[in-house]
This record gives C-alpha cells, structure tokens and sequence, in this order.
C-alpha cells in the first residue's frame, strides 16, 4: 500500500535522479580529465576513452536509478513497477501521435535520421555502445516523469497534466542549452520532454510499456 508521503518526497527523487544525469558532466569535466588524463574535448577521445566513460557513466546511473526505485518503494510506498490496466484503443493512437510527433523532431534536428547519422559518424562499436547508453539514460527520463508526476500531482490534486514531462523538458532542456550552449537544443529538449510526459500518461503509467515507448522515441 502507498503510504502518505509528500509531494517534495517524490520531487526529491526526481532530482536525484537528475542529479545523476549530471554526474556525467562531472566525469567528462573533472575527475576523466584530471585522473586519467583524458581531453577535455570528448571528439578527441580514443575508441578505447569513449567505451570506458559509457561504461562508467551507465554504471553510476544503473545505482541512481536503482537507488531511487527502491527508496520509492521504502519510504513513500510507491511501487513504479505495479501492474497496470489494459490500455484503449484512444490511448495508443495517443501514444502513436506522441512517437510520431517525436519522429519528426528527431529527423528536423539530425536532418536525417538519428540512427543512420550515429551509425555513420560512430562506426559499429561505438554505436553498439552508444545505444547502450541511451537505455540507461532512457531510464532516468522515465524516472525523473514518473517521480515528478507523482509530486505534482499530490500538490495539485490533478492527474490530467503532464507535470512529469514538464519537469524533465525544463530540467533536460535547460541541462541541453547549458552543456551544448544552443538554446534551439534547449526548446528541442522541453519539447521533447514533454512528449514522454505525455506518452506516460496515455500509456497508463505503466512503467514498462513507457520505457518501450520512450527507448522508440529518444533513440530513433
């Protein structure tokens, strides 16, 4: 049974798992750079340099997310993998839409499509461990919906919004303008992040039909 736990409890967890995210600026920033001698520059890595820090920065997010579900489950009573109801037929044209829409954006920003441009511009070993990457960032996007969902809606009484998507578009979004210094990343990201938002909601909030979802729409 969920136990009585506050909004902030949940919106702690989101950043957490935000935090987490960052924890890659802090590899790429100080201690790759500083410890192991690594430029500062990740596009003058070795093959060797960008498998290691992938490896590390899934591993560190692998113990986030970890972490974060079990105090979820601990503290607040919140189970994120608890079963779910069958979806209708509405909610995925609705989810079909928000992977259409998300397509589409994808491809304008690439100016081409996302795999093939990774394919190419990575080579197969690194695009293998790349994708990689991208299921564990796809993790912390989800939590980060689904544990802001969760605060906002104790705080407004409101389960129709996407406040989850809203917090991970500002936080991924404005964390994009930052490091990649482009406000056009920037909207890119809230857009984006309000696009998952919305997928979890149509997508009953069941974790792992999201997850799938999400993994369609941030990869491709």
């Amino acid at each position: 049974m969920e136990k009585k736990a506050r909004g902030w409890d949940y919106f702690l967890l989101a950043l957490i798992v935000f935090g987490g995210l960052g924890m890659e600026v802090v590899y790429m920033s100080f201690l790759e750079p500083k410890l192991l001698g690594y430029s500062a520059n990740s596009s003058e890595w070795t093959t060797g340099q960008h498998i290691f820090h992938w490896v590390l920065t899934c591993m560190t997010w692998g113990l986030i997310s970890w972490y974060a579900i079990r105090d979820a489950k601990k503290s607040c009573g919140f189970d994120v993998f608890v079963e779910r109801q069958k979806l209708q037929k509405w909610q995925w044209t609705a989810i079909f839409v928000c992977i259409a829409a998300a397509l589409v954006s994808s491809y304008i920003s690439w100016d081409g499509c996302k795999v093939i441009k990774e394919f190419e511009s990575r080579g197969f070993l690194l695009f293998v461990f790349q994708y990689i990457y991208y299921a564990f960032e796809t993790v912390l996007f989800l939590l980060i919906i689904v544990f802001g969902q969760k605060a906002f809606e104790v705080w407004f009484k409101r389960e129709n919004i996407p406040y989850g998507g809203i917090v991970c578009g500002l936080t991924w979004g404005f964390a994009h303008a930052f490091t990649k210094g482009s406000l056009l990343m920037g909207i890119t990201g809230i857009f984006m992040g309000f696009l998952l938002g919305a997928a979890y909601l149509f997508a009953g909030r069941d974790i792992r039909k999201t997850y799938l979802i999400l993994l369609i729409m941030f990869m491709f």
